[in-house]
């Protein structure tokens, strides 16, 4: 999907999320073979880690984050970011990012998402799979 038609789509909307039936390839859960604990430190590690990234809840036994990222515009993002075990050895990886306030967010939540998932990718590049 081109950028233009997602900050068109941005205009009206002001969440978005992931997920196994994500029409954009790039919305897709992402999977690492490795167990949810590890999947788990990596993930919460990384987004402490991140510039502009504030990690304010962490539930482990439900597989939640909760992250909140300001926008140059002074908006908040509230971001949960779910850890979910599918077998012993593969883990999936599932955002959801919203905006506060009325308006759409011209596809910010769209660049945050794919901002978390390229870097999760990075860090644990040989674990990672393109199915459950």
């Amino acid at each position: 999907m081109s950028l233009l038609k997602r900050t068109l789509i941005g205009l009206l909307r002001s969440f978005e999320q992931t997920g196994d039936k994500a029409k954009d390839p790039l919305l897709k859960s992402h999977y690492y073979k490795l167990s949810k604990d590890k999947v788990w430190e990596d993930v919460v590690s990384t987004l402490k880690k991140m510039q502009g990234y504030k990690v304010l809840h962490e539930v482990q036994s439900v597989g939640e984050i909760v992250v909140e990222k300001r926008t140059a515009t002074g908006r908040t993002m509230d971001i949960t970011v779910s850890v979910i075990s599918i077998n012993p050895v593969t883990t999936a990886v599932d955002i959801y990012s919203a905006s506060r306030g009325s308006f759409g967010d011209l596809g910010s939540n769209y660049r945050v998402i794919l901002d978390i998932y390229r870097t999760l990718d990075k860090k644990m590049a040989a674990y990672k799979t393109n199915s459950p």
